[in-house]
């Protein structure tokens, strides 16, 4: 995988804002392998994310912040600045479901996600022989009514103790907190066994199939205070027919919720995608 830095960007736009970053760019010789825009006519923001070979530019990034921040300043940009060599650390958390953990421990062992899990956190220890057999530490933390204060405050300790990047909730049957859903904004992502918003709740597929329904489909986004609300990243459907049972559309579910889970981590982890109200930008 080529070593590049990303650069990643959100302002007010108006004119010249590309000519002044590509200009800076090349200035010191910076040589961009990819670069992305959009423009939102209807709030009136600019979004850019442009890959540059590291080798082509002649510092690092500590200076390369300096270096750009008169002209982040001049734009009023939002933006910040990644290494592709330094892959992000992920925590995974999960309850007895195996199919998105697995999933993802799979694309990881094969060097298809370029980032480090670095633990597995779930309130039961079904998945334990699973992720022990990839050397990768499972903390087992139960929840329940009487000690949820205790278990999220250490779950909150892992994930300092552990510097991590991004928590996805693979399948894990718990609501976080508010106060960690503030805390670690735009750093969890989770998968939800639907179309959102419809069919929210429990039983989903139950809700679908009494319905009638003729697509079913997984909805990856951001965890925010609003409980499956938050910023979507990826969403997929599968077509159904009243032929299926509801142990069909289950079936057929998991495999779109693990392969939407994977695609919006990778964005995430790629540095692609750019928040912004409750909406997000994911630049391919």
């Amino acid at each position: 995988m080529e070593h590049t830095y990303r650069l990643v960007i959100s302002c007010p736009d108006r004119v010249g804002i590309v000519a002044k970053v590509s200009n800076f760019l090349s200035t010191y010789n910076g040589w961009i392998t990819e670069a992305s825009h959009h423009s939102d006519t209807y709030t009136g923001w600019f979004f850019m994310r442009h890959e540059i070979k590291a080798e082509s530019i002649p510092f690092g990034l500590d200076q390369f912040r300096a270096a750009f921040a008169p002209i982040a300043r001049e734009f009023d940009m939002h933006w910040h600045i990644a290494d592709s060599a330094r892959p992000k650390k992920i925590i995974l958390m999960c309850s007895k479901e195996s199919h998105c953990v697995a999933d993802l421990l799979y694309r990881w062992h094969s060097n298809e996600i370029n980032a480090e899990i670095v633990a597995v956190i779930s309130n039961h220890d079904d998945l334990r022989r699973m992720v022990e057999w990839h050397e990768i530490p499972y903390h087992h933390i139960p929840v329940s009514k009487e000690n949820r204060e205790e278990a999220f405050a250490h779950i909150d300790e892992l994930f300092q103790s552990y510097e991590a990047d991004v928590v996805v909730l693979a399948r894990y049957m718990q609501i976080l907190p508010a106060d960690l859903c503030a805390k670690y904004a735009g750093k969890v992502i989770n998968i939800h066994h639907s179309f959102l918003p419809s069919f929210a709740g429990a039983r989903p597929y139950h809700q679908a199939y009494s319905r009638g329904v003729k697509l079913i489909g997984a909805t990856c986004h951001y965890v925010t205070q609003d409980l499956d609300e938050g910023p979507i990243i990826e969403q997929d459907v599968i077509r159904i027919t009243h032929s299926d049972s509801i142990e069909d559309m289950v079936r057929l579910g998991k495999d779109v919720e693990k392969n939407v889970l994977a695609r919006g981590l990778r964005s995430h982890i790629e540095d692609r995608v750019i928040t912004y109200e409750n909406k997000t930008v994911v630049f391919d």
